[in-house]
């Protein structure tokens, strides 16, 4: 099978990186508005319940398929599923993943590898000291 096609959730990709802060840290920026605009998109706010839809202002639509709060939120994306998930990676550290799947074909990922590795980067800005 070719990098990033699996059997269960077709194409999909994954981008991380561990920030020199606490997991509250990162997970209050992740869901502020500020935070979400960066990764959901402008115009967006994030639903808490599942199943409670949201839209961006420009025309990406999805519905909340699990918020645990300070871990992920996972929603539908377009016809793609994406999870946004914290997890402590020692003291004062964490890692921040932004991992989307069920995307149409190899293309799509390489687009989509580009624009999470731009949101990541813009994330990192945010919470530079």
């Amino acid at each position: 099978m070719p990098t990033g096609l699996t059997r269960d959730a077709g194409w999909e990709i994954g981008v991380s990186k561990t920030f020199p802060l606490p997991l509250a840290a990162v997970w209050d920026f992740v869901v502020s508005p500020e935070g979400v605009a960066l990764w959901l998109g402008s115009g967006a706010s994030l639903p808490t319940e599942k199943g409670e839809p949201y839209e961006t202002a420009d025309g990406v639509a999805g519905e909340l398929r699990s918020y645990r709060p300070g871990d992920r939120v996972r929603l539908t994306y377009g016809p793609t599923t994406l999870q946004v998930a914290v997890s402590a990676a020692g003291e004062g550290r964490t890692v921040l993943r932004f991992h989307q799947e069920r995307m149409a074909d190899a293309a799509e990922r390489e687009r989509q590898r580009a624009h999470w590795q731009g949101v990541m980067g813009e994330v990192e800005r945010n919470l530079a000291p």
